[in-house]
This record gives C-alpha cells, sequence and structure tokens, in this order.
C-alpha cells in the first residue's frame, strides 16, 4: 500500500492477494474507502462464514494480547479448565 497525505494506493498484486482472501480494494482510494471495504469483508463473513469470522477474532485478541468480545469466551481456550469434569 502507498499513502500520499490522506490517499492510498493498493498495487495490482495487494489488489489481487486481498480479493483471495475475499476483500476488494479495487478503486480504494482513502482510509474510509478501506474500512468500507473491510465492513463489506465482515459482513460477508457475518453472513456466510459466522465460525471463521469468530477464529479470525479470536486470533486477533491473541495476537494484540486482549480478551475476545464476550460472545467468544466460550471458545478462547482448547484445553478443559481446572473445574471441568473428568479433571483431577
Amino acid at each position: 500500500m502507498i499513502r500520499a497525505g490522506k490517499a492510498l494506493r493498493f498495487t495490482p498484486n495487494e489488489v489481487k492477494d486481498y480479493r483471495s482472501l475475499g476483500i476488494d480494494f479495487a478503486g480504494t482510494r482513502t482510509q474510509d474507502d478501506v474500512e468500507q471495504a473491510l465492513g463489506r469483508w465482515a459482513q460477508t463473513l457475518v453472513d456466510e462464514r459466522p465460525d471463521l469470522l469468530d477464529k479470525i477474532a479470536l486470533e486477533m485478541a491473541k495476537a494484540k494480547g486482549v480478551r475476545p468480545p464476550p460472545s467468544l469466551d466460550l471458545v478462547v481456550s482448547d484445553e478443559p479448565s481446572a473445574g471441568s469434569p473428568g479433571q483431577s
């Protein structure tokens, strides 16, 4: 991505790479355009693959070292908690 003041430009290869993820940055020229494109992508995930969006949100929270949204707390860890049945 190339920035010049408030203007943004994506190289053709970046557009192709992002498109392979389902994100359309073609014609994106400003930060607002980027936010709109990401919003459309996230809404598509909500509609089509909510499980994948949950995984993405969990990984983002983990990478940032923050707690995930409360709706995802139930699946944060694959490890059983100390109070789980079957634990000694």
